[in-house]
């Protein structure tokens, strides 16, 4: 039988495709079966965002794909300058006290007044307070923190005593777990002008010790 074009010789016959076929079907393996999530992104699988990533572009407000702006990302505050250092600083009286025992809290704070050059007194009693106010010469403190955790102070009543007393001219700033609604609302009831989350307070705390910190122009020589 003669052999041509048209006509396949043995050796590429239709077992000869079949071989093929077969080393085809061993060297790419079983397709696997579209997903959901391929059909809607037209055959493009997209796994979920890592929720470490995801959680460094919320602390950072950083946008994937030319830094286009996503809604509702939080920006974090550049820190602000020091306070100018004056003469007589370092026995000037302490315009900020804080009722805090957290030891991560403590550690930020004095190192955040440090960079700053702003003086922060910490204290575990309202009595402790007013003894270090009477020594200043009734110099009426700035502001007051108060960690709403801290049992040992007691702190909605330690807050009212203290606001009976220093009225308006002191600020009381308390922080708490952002899930203790019911203890927000009964701060700000005892006498609290803000109470903040704690990611929202660690974030916001230098503009607040360099605000509350700065003397008044009397306070200056």
């Amino acid at each position: 039988m003669m052999t041509g074009p048209n006509h396949p010789s043995a050796g590429q016959g239709a077992g000869g495709r079949g071989r093929r076929g077969h080393r085809h079907v061993g060297k790419r393996g079983p397709q696997p079966k579209h997903s959901p999530q391929q059909h809607r992104d037209g055959g493009i699988y997209t796994a979920p965002m890592d929720h470490s990533y995801r959680a460094a572009l919320q602390g950072n407000g950083n946008q994937p794909h030319g830094g286009h702006t996503r809604p509702g990302a939080k920006y974090l505050h550049p820190d602000p300058e020091p306070l100018p250092f004056h003469s007589g600083q370092e026995s000037s009286a302490p315009r900020i006290f804080a009722f805090v025992d957290d030891l991560f809290f403590l550690a930020k704070i004095t190192e955040t007044a440090r960079k700053l050059n702003v003086k922060v007194e910490f204290v575990k009693t309202d009595k402790e307070l007013l003894e270090r106010v009477g020594q200043n010469g009734d110099q009426k403190p700035s502001l007051i923190i108060f960690d709403l955790n801290n049992t040992a102070v007691k702190p909605l009543t330690t807050i009212a005593r203290l606001k009976a007393k220093l009225k308006k001219k002191t600020a009381v700033i308390g922080f708490l777990s952002h899930v203790q609604g019911e203890l927000k609302v009964k701060a700000l009831e005892a006498g609290c002008d803000m109470v903040l989350p704690r990611s929202a307070f660690s974030q916001n705390l230098p503009q607040l010790l360099r605000r509350h910190g700065a003397p008044d122009e009397t306070d200056v020589p």
